[in-house]
Order: structure tokens, then C-alpha cells, then sequence
């Protein structure tokens, strides 16, 4: 028991920042999301005897927090995971037009780009968290930077056809 409870201690301490940031993005504040990281790690180690080893550790602990931040958030459960993540948590003071175009994907991209770059998660966690394939994980994460870059002019005409995009008529 007390080498689990070591673990999720350990997660807590390397990874405390980037469960903050990805779940401020459900929850719509860094506030609040600070409060679900607490509950969540306090609901993991009081349920590690719980946790199976079917997969990493540090996944089951983002499926709690995800659920802890449901639980505080004020849409309802049945609403599915990627149509959470508030886009308003961007900071456009920031970059103002990086914020706009990761409001205008797809909620899935959304999400899949907040759990990658803000939560820091890998392939493998962003699939077990997401119940999806790491092939998908990869190939959602490769179109919402094409169309990220699109929207920011980052790709030319040329590289968009050569990458199968479009061509001119």
C-alpha cells in the first residue's frame, strides 16, 4: 500500500503544474482547477487500493480528475469529454492570434491539444484518458497542428499541396 501511495505522491509533486493547466481547461478557471487537483489526488489516495495496473498510474489519476472536474463544473456529465474543454482559458493577452485559431478547432482536436500541450501527457495517457487508440491520438494531433498552422499562415500553398492538401484549379 504505502510504495502506491508513494507513487501518486510522486505523480502530485512532478506533474501538480500540468493537471492545473489541462484542468483549468474544463473547469474555465485556474482557480477552481487548483481545487479539483486537490480533491482528485485526495479521491486517488484514498482509493489506490482501487487501481488495477491495467495501465499507468498517473492515467487513472487523470481519469479522477477528470471526473472531479465534472463533478464541480456546471455542465452536465452526459456532455461528451471534448465538448468540455472551455476555450476561453486560452490566454489571448498572450498570443492573440495563436488563442483564436485553438478556438476555432474542432472540440476534439481542442481537447486532445489541451491534454497534450498544457497537461503534458503523452500519446499513450491522451488515449487512456480519451478511451481512443494512440493512432488516434497521433493522427488528431497532426491535423489540429496542420490546422492550426493553416490559420495562422504558417503553410504555404506549395507545402499544403505537397503535404496532399489542396491544389489551385
Amino acid at each position: 500500500m504505502s510504495s502506491s501511495k508513494n507513487a501518486i505522491e510522486d505523480v502530485y509533486r512532478r506533474r501538480h503544474g500540468a493537471f492545473c493547466r489541462a484542468i483549468a481547461c474544463l473547469t474555465g478557471s485556474y482557480e477552481s482547477a487548483h481545487d479539483v487537483v486537490q480533491e482528485a489526488f485526495a479521491r486517488a489516495l484514498a482509493r489506490r487500493d482501487q487501481f488495477r495496473g491495467d495501465g499507468p498510474l498517473e492515467a487513472w489519476i487523470w481519469r479522477i480528475a477528470i471526473r472531479t472536474a465534472f463533478e464541480h463544473s456546471s455542465r452536465p456529465r452526459t456532455v461528451p469529454l471534448e465538448h468540455t474543454v472551455d476555450p476561453s482559458i486560452v490566454e489571448p493577452d498572450r498570443d492573440p492570434e495563436l488563442a483564436a485559431a485553438i478556438r476555432k478547432l474542432p472540440p476534439k482536436r481542442r481537447l486532445v491539444v489541451f491534454l497534450r500541450y498544457l497537461g503534458d501527457l503523452s500519446y499513450g495517457e491522451i488515449a487512456s484518458v480519451c478511451g481512443v487508440s494512440e493512432g488516434t491520438v497521433a493522427a488528431t494531433l497532426s491535423q489540429a497542428r496542420t490546422a492550426l498552422a493553416e490559420e495562422l499562415g504558417l503553410i504555404s500553398e506549395v507545402n499544403r499541396a505537397r503535404q496532399g492538401g489542396f491544389t489551385r484549379p
